[in-house]
């Protein structure tokens, strides 16, 4: 467990947290990917888009606020100057967010095709919205 992470909350829970904090800021076709069993260096990604740069600056900027006022800091975050790819580093939580015509290029659902896909529906019904 991270050293920054609240004591009660999973890992599954912290991810929840991220696509939640990022779809209250506008992020748009969110995807949920567990990579736990495919990675050694994170267990679950956040991928998102915003239709512009300014956007996608935007959406990283409040998630890493609402995240701080939760106790999450980053380990790093990479991108935020461009607004083209922003990679926002929360340990075993991987957020990416993407300029549109940036992710279609990159294609990471693609390169990550045999993660499971978590359903924020059914995640948020079992942990409750806001999650912490």
């Amino acid at each position: 467990m991270e050293e920054n992470q609240p004591r009660n909350m999973s890992t599954r829970q912290k991810a929840v947290l991220c696509a939640e904090e990022a779809l209250e800021y506008k992020a748009q076709d969110l995807l949920i990917l567990d990579v736990s069993r495919l990675s050694s260096f994170a267990d679950y990604f956040i991928i998102c888009s915003g239709r512009s740069s300014r956007q996608v600056q935007g959406i990283a900027e409040n998630l890493q606020s609402a995240l701080r006022r939760r106790g999450f800091r980053p380990a790093g975050i990479e991108g935020s100057r461009e607004g083209h790819w922003i990679l926002m580093d929360y340990g075993d939580v991987i957020v990416h967010i993407f300029y549109e015509p940036v992710r279609l290029f990159y294609d990471l659902e693609s390169l990550w095709s045999e993660a499971k896909r978590i359903d924020l529906d059914q995640e948020s019904a079992v942990f409750g919205s806001n999650t912490v």
